[in-house]
């Protein structure tokens, strides 16, 4: 039997949320503690739970089919790895900081200067289009202590909510690029192998499609209805029922979440009452 083999993290936030969007995907998941590898019984694929770092080589040498990771390694690590989906969590950025009380104005105040960091090539390829050179420190973790124990003069790491850089006494200065987990594909996937992941990343857009939408529902008198059918961006157009009550219906639709307060008084003023949000487990288009 052919199975889709995928790559997740092996522990932390990045696991967490991988093995959730599998789980809203409808895959059973049965991992144990320090388990390396778990079957699943309802879909024809093998779980491995690997180190961050060693996932883009894994995906280069076709070990593991397709992978949850940070788009960051892929672009420090992995040359040639298409990425298939971008999947709305683990966001973070990758960005060059310093002691705040480094005098910092530019990127050219870099020059000459020695920088601790995990992504070495991401950030060579950043100097070089800058025209900066600097020394270069591979460190792998804890690179924030870099600056306080003498070992460089600026850190270039990953930053999510810039707490470990304020507890270091750090402060950002350059982004390189933002990134956030994403559904990437070996460049050595079988066509059997294929064939399945397009079924997973089928439910996989049916889960992300869902976390960003609601379905609306909301009362309207019917001279109303016009108006307020105008205001709302159905998936094609909202469902109108008529209600008990004479003269007046019931409006459903589904609408984007980011939108739904720029919405709310333009449907209380063209005489909406009633408004009830309610989330999207799957949306299947």
């Amino acid at each position: 039997m052919n199975i889709l083999k995928i790559a997740v993290q092996k522990s932390g936030r990045l696991n967490e949320d991988s093995l959730e969007i599998l789980k809203d995907s409808g895959i059973s998941v049965s991992n144990g503690l320090n388990q390396l590898k778990s079957s699943v019984s309802n879909f024809p694929m093998e779980i491995l739970f690997l180190r961050n770092s060693d996932i883009p080589q894994y995906l280069i040498d076709g070990v593991v089919d397709v992978a949850i990771i940070g788009e960051n390694l892929l672009i420090e690590k992995g040359g040639g790895i298409e990425v298939l989906e971008y999947l709305d969590f683990s966001r973070c950025k990758v960005s060059l900081a310093v002691p705040k009380t480094f005098s910092y104005n530019s990127i050219k105040d870099l020059e000459g200067k020695k920088i601790a960091t995990s992504y070495p090539n991401t950030l060579n390829s950043y100097l070089k289009e800058k025209g900066v050179q600097a020394e270069l420190h591979q460190i792998s973790g804890s690179v924030e202590i870099a600056p306080n124990i003498g070992l460089a003069d600026a850190i270039c790491d990953i930053v999510s909510s810039g707490s470990t850089l304020f507890q270091n006494n750090l402060e950002e200065v350059e982004i390189l690029f933002r990134s956030e987990a994403v559904l990437a594909v070996s460049p050595v996937i079988g066509a059997e192998q294929k064939e399945i992941l397009n079924v997973l990343r089928f439910r996989i857009q049916s889960v992300l499609k869902a976390r960003k939408s609601n379905y609306v529902l909301l009362n309207a008198p019917n001279a109303k209805i016009k108006e307020i059918v105008k205001i709302l961006p159905g998936m094609r157009s909202p469902t109108v029922l008529p209600l008990a009550q004479e003269g007046w219906s019931s409006i459903h639709t589904v609408i984007d979440k980011q939108k739904f307060w720029e919405l709310i008084d333009a449907l209380k003023s063209a005489g909406a009452e009633g408004i009830l949000v309610v989330p999207i487990e799957k949306m299947v288009l």
